[in-house]
């Protein structure tokens, strides 16, 4: 039985045999404030390309009250397994199915939120990768394309928003009817609808005779901390961006950005009508670094509008396409555009997407780029660091190899010759072949279709003067992880090598090299005959990706003097380069400390600070030998604090270190500092304790047993907000008590009420690496319920549990066991399988990073 499932040669077939010309929805949303089910009336025109064929439509609905094809009724009870059958097709079909579809609290299909300030009703819909299905009946697959045309009622003095410009509403009483024009021919998956008493901000994108209206949305009870100005200044340089490396105008009538609720991912691409989640609508200070995130966000939607939307790919096995082509477009457009505040925006790519990229590829699930999607419950899990993170980069190698200039030819090339239809990765590589005359076939065949990273490290041969008698770049191709498929292998790379000297404290670059690197051993003559620098950096510049080794001396400087690199990319490949030695057992967690501890005071870039701070409370909790690791983490707790009170009033570096002191704090006076900064008989200079920071520092308080029951409920009082109620759950979660743990397991595993973010707040509280005693009876409980919340629970919310719950903090062999017995023996989905095999694979980095970490401490 097909369940909500779909496979690639299902789609395949019935693309072949049906076109989709239009879509005509109604859908009655009057009684949303009521909940429940709504109505959804489709009636979809199609061509057969053999009459008298059978096929199906996709839908998930609790009934369908009626199916008429082509004039002649169907039996509703036919409706199962979330498809409906189409028998004894003409050329030229009409359906009209009527269904009852449902509401949902999970960020799935249509979204329903009451926003407890002024108890209105807020909708949203997010159909990636096969919801709209829960929605209106429709062949749920991208490569069938058509024009949707939606009508809809809702309740008098809402907002309705959706691809097409809202039209003026209709009719009187309690009820309003908004009748949208048709859209081209899009994927049904980036259709949208939004509604609710929204509250909008409007502006106009003008390019000579290009006029194309702009509007940004929230909540109401979210307006005051709208800045739309800055969201519409980053929206217009992408457009001044995008337009002109793309060569493309604008495809779509207007461009909306919509803030909505609980919802799932950072944002969804849907044609001119954009959702992102509403948390980029900061209500407290947040540090440059999320001002630099939301506008990534908002540039790689916006690119999406051409790579995705215009041209959409023929299956999921290009997600990746999809997905990493934004990315680095994000990544390119900060960095290049006129304007930008984030022009060091590679930074930010080399210390986030890249780390991400390289723990994916480290994992027993590691798969090619190009992955092989079976089926939608492939492509559902493979939202992952390779299909985002390691793409990017690998385009970014891409344009390193062929070329800016033609790499954008190519891609306007392929722009104007597939507009508005669905493409193979083969048709992108094609138009950049052409406009860069390199032969992409071997290229294509190491970087997308083999997994795995290569290592690079310097070979230096000095003289007895100091100069450099041999220099060689060698590759190495370490084996996949156990359990991954295929082999690991050599690549081409073209890297820059970096060349530093010391000026005092100040690390300098002198001298850069471009070349080719392939093979295991590639000579470097450029730098034979030269003194011998402070530092070699391998792929300074970050063009390719792979994990870079410094050789002893370069290390031994670096370790001195990290914080000392002029520019900070370099700084960042140098962290990413000891975090990654880290978690690979090579560098130990008390000397990742001492490194963090010796270089971070000078780090200014706030984004590479956070990423270290997170990453030192990581390797304390998982990597550090159990039994020192209580000294590390006071010493951390320690450090933290004493930033703080040094840190420039006011600054974002002196909130991030609150934050980083709140994650961690353990001695009476840290934690008094946090309870004094929450009652505000303490001060630390320039500090907001504002309403995020405060929630911050009483999870710590609730975890450490500071704060009960009743400061929980004065500070939701104080912060009655969906946010605040998401920051209470998980303060009672966190609380360190077998009670509190127990209701907190219940609320998520035994039952199915919480929405998707309370769960995921839920999760968060629950799971307190100083709390693992508490937590170890929850191993085999876990195991036991693993399967069955996959089988009863929607994809995000299994997701969210399966993941979340997993004891990651029992860095044991006794988890590994207990996980391979279940593997053994349960028989579960290759979805679910795959997020279970994912969750050991950490455990067992952390066992043997913990056995680094114990025998430094031996020495």
């Amino acid at each position: 039985m097909p369940g909500t499932n779909l496979t690639r040669e299902e789609a395949r077939t019935r693309a072949d045999l049906i076109r989709v010309d239009a879509y005509d929805i109604e859908l009655d949303l009057g009684s949303a404030r009521e909940g429940g089910t709504f109505r959804s009336t489709t009636v979809v025109r199609f061509t057969a390309a053999t009459p008298g064929s059978d096929t199906f439509i996709d839908l998930v609905a609790p009934s369908v009250e009626e199916i008429t094809l082509n004039g002649a009724s169907l039996d509703p009870a036919s409706f199962t397994d979330s498809r409906i059958p189409l028998p004894d097709l003409a050329a030229e079909n009409e359906l009209r199915i009527v269904a009852t579809c449902a509401y949902t609290n999970t960020g799935e299909g249509l979204h329903r939120f009451v926003d407890p300030v002024d108890g209105e009703t807020y909708l949203y819909t997010q159909f990636e990768v096969p919801d709209a299905r829960r929605v209106f009946a429709n062949f749920e697959q991208p490569d069938l394309k058509a024009a949707f045309a939606f009508t809809v009622t809702a309740p008098a003095g809402w907002v309705v928003v959706s691809n097409s410009p809202t039209p003026e509403p209709a009719g009187d009483g309690d009820t309003r009817v908004w009748t949208f024009e048709p859209t081209g021919r899009i994927s049904g998956y980036i259709t949208a609808l939004i509604a609710g008493p929204y509250v909008g901000v409007f502006d106009t994108y003008e390019n000579g005779d290009q006029k194309v209206p702009l509007g940004v949305y929230c909540r109401p009870s979210l307006r005051e901390f709208l800045d739309p100005e800055a969201v519409f200044e980053v929206t217009k340089q992408g457009f001044d961006y995008f337009q002109e490396k793309f060569d493309y105008p604008y495809p779509f009538p207007k461009y909306d950005q919509l803030f909505v609720p609980e919802f799932n991912a950072g944002a969804m691409e849907n044609a001119g009508a954009v959702t992102l989640r509403d948390q980029y609508v900061f209500r407290s200070k947040v540090t440059d670094a999320a001002y630099e995130a939301r506008a990534a966000t908002i540039l790689h939607e916006l690119a999406h509008m051409w790579f995705g939307d215009l041209v959409t790919m023929e299956w999921w096995n290009d997600l990746w396409l999809n997905e990493s082509f934004a990315t680095f477009a994000e990544a390119v457009c900060q960095a290049e555009a006129p304007g930008s505040k984030w022009p060091n925006s590679w930074t930010t790519f080399a210390n986030q997407m890249k780390t991400w990229a390289y723990r994916q590829d480290q994992l027993p699930s590691t798969h090619p780029i190009m992955a092989d999607i079976n089926d939608l419950e492939d492509v559902q899990v493979n939202f992952d660091g390779i299909t985002y993170a390691k793409g990017a980069s690998v385009l970014k190698q891409l344009v390193a190899y062929v070329g800016q200039d033609a790499f954008f030819q190519g891609v306007q090339a392929y722009f104007k010759r597939h507009a508005w239809g669905n493409t193979r990765l083969s048709d992108l590589l094609g138009a950049l072949e052409e406009a860069s005359g390199r032969d992409l076939k071997a290229w294509s065949k190491s970087w997308l279709e083999t997994a795995g990273i290569n290592v690079l490290r310097p070979s230096l041969v000095l003289n007895t003067d100091g100069e450099i008698e041999s220099f060689a770049v060698l590759q190495e191709a370490p084996a996949l992880p156990a359990g991954a498929k295929g082999e690991a292998v050599l690549r081409p790379h073209r890297i820059a090598i970096g060349l530093y000297e010391l000026n005092g404290d100040t690390l300098v670059r002198t001298d850069r090299i471009e070349l080719d690197v392939d093979g295991p051993r590639t000579e470097v003559p450029e730098l034979v005959g030269r003194h011998r620098p402070a530092v070699v950096l391998l792929n300074d510049d970050d063009l390719s990706y792979a994990k870079i080794r410094l050789d002893e001396d370069s290390l031994a400087v670096v370790t001195e003097h990290l914080g000392g690199f002029t520019e900070s990319l370099p700084r960042a490949l140098c962290w990413a380069s000891a975090w990654d030695m880290t978690r690979d057992g090579e560098l130990a967690a008390r000397d990742y400390l001492s490194l963090a501890l010796s270089g971070i005071g000078r780090e200014s870039d706030i984004g590479v600070v956070q990423s270290v701070q997170r990453q030192v409370k990581l390797a304390l909790d998982a990597y550090a030998d159990p039994d020192w690791r209580e000294q590390g983490l006071a010493r951390w707790a320690a450090a933290a604090e004493e930033h703080l009170r040094a840190a420039e009033p006011g600054s974002d570096h002196q909130l991030a270190w609150a934050r980083a002191l709140a994650s961690v704090a353990r001695t009476d006076g840290q934690l008094g500092l946090l309870a004094g900064l929450l009652d505000g008989s303490a001060e630390v200079k320039g500090l907001a304790v504002d309403t995020e920071l405060r929630w911050t520092l009483l999870v710590r308080l609730a975890a450490t047993g500071r704060a009960d029951e009743a400061a929980i409920a004065a500070e939701l009082e104080r912060d009655n907000t969906a946010a605040g109620q998401e920051h209470a759950a998980t303060c009672r979660a966190a609380r360190p008590t077998a009670e509190a743990k127990a209701q907190a397991w219940a609320s998520v595993v035994d039952s199915d009420k919480l929405t998707n973010y309370v769960q995921e707040a839920v999760i968060a509280g629950f799971q307190q690496s100083d709390q693992r005693e508490l937590l170890a009876p929850y191993a085999a409980k876990y195991f036991a319920a693993v399967k069955g919340v996959w089988e009863t629970r929607s994809h995000e919310i299994s997701q969210q549990i399966i993941v979340g719950l997993y004891p990651a903090l029992e860095v044991t062999a006794a988890t590994l066991d207990a996980t391979d017995a279940w593997l053994a023996s349960a028989e579960p989905a290759p979805a679910l399988r795959r997020q279970v095999v994912e969750a050991r694979a950490g455990v067992e980095r952390a066992l043997k990073a913990q056995a680094a970490d114990r025998a430094a401490g031996s020495r």
